[in-house]
């Protein structure tokens, strides 16, 4: 039997009702919980629809295949179903890291539904591709030992990295509460997953995007470096680059203030 999407997703709706649609989307070993901090900023006069991706938080684990989510498309496939079944329109899609990737797929393949998308932290492809002159941060061989070191021990692998992730070593807190969010996931997901997140390459899709589009783009940022930010505005056709203070990775957790800031001073611009 099919699971109702709202309980395969741990689909919540928060805010005004009849509010505009604001469809936030979590990165790789996160849950909707990650956007906790900028949610008050939103909910008086929004419509707020978070949810967890198969596998995360709250979601139905069973409803887990790894065919389907091998590849970026079962995900994006998921937040369209979703958006169809709560019927929303006009939405703009929040997506942070991966989920970035997600929105710049709904972007330029189902633009019917969207108003814009916001991409925090983005990356079109954590992969160096020489032959295309693209730096995307990391060679193959870098991905590799990642990878392989993630599948070796992963809570070691968790310990390791998230606070690198978050880059903010003066709130060593915060790097504790990333890691904490990568050991709740079941191992076997967030090994596959990692490599959808950290392998896919939507670069061929950015000139198909055609709603406005924010790139949130944080300072010192381990896997998203600055030049990525203006290759990504170079390459989408209606887009607006912010250079942030916030740094790291996870800005909304970091800097909540001024990632609620930027995303409100862009929808009223923009509404």
């Amino acid at each position: 039997m099919k699971t109702d999407i709202r309980t395969r997703n741990n689909v919540r709706v928060l805010g005004r009702a009849d509010g505009p649609v604001l469809l936030f989307a979590h990165g790789f070993g996160c849950d909707q919980g990650m956007w906790s901090r900028v949610l008050p900023r939103f909910t008086d006069e929004y419509k707020v629809v978070l949810f967890d991706h198969v596998g995360a938080g709250g979601s139905d684990l069973a409803a887990y295949t790894p065919a389907k989510y091998a590849t970026l498309d079962g995900y994006v496939a998921d937040v369209l179903e979703l958006c169809e079944e709560l019927d929303l329109q006009d939405v703009t899609f929040i997506g942070h890291s991966v989920s970035a990737m997600m929105a710049i797929a709904a972007g330029a393949t189902a633009a019917e539904r969207l108003a814009r998308i916001i991409l925090v932290a983005p990356s079109p492809s954590y992969m160096d591709y020489p032959e295309d002159g693209y730096e995307g941060g990391f060679s193959r061989a870098d991905l590799d030992e990642l990878l392989e070191s993630l599948d070796t021990n992963y809570l070691v692998w968790a310990a390791t990295m998230a606070p690198v992730i978050m880059g903010n070593p003066a709130v060593p807190a915060l790097g504790t509460e990333l890691e904490g969010s990568f050991c709740r996931v079941n191992p076997t997901i967030a090994r596959q997953f990692a490599r959808v997140a950290f392998l896919s390459d939507v670069r061929s899709l950015l000139h198909k995007v055609s709603v406005p589009t924010l790139i949130m783009q944080a300072s010192a940022d381990l896997l998203a470096p600055d030049h990525v930010g203006r290759y990504l505005q170079e390459h989408i056709p209606h887009s607006t680059l912010v250079q942030m203070e916030a740094t790291g990775h996870l800005p909304h957790v970091s800097a909540p203030e001024e990632t609620a800031d930027i995303i409100l001073g862009y929808l009223q611009q923009s509404e």
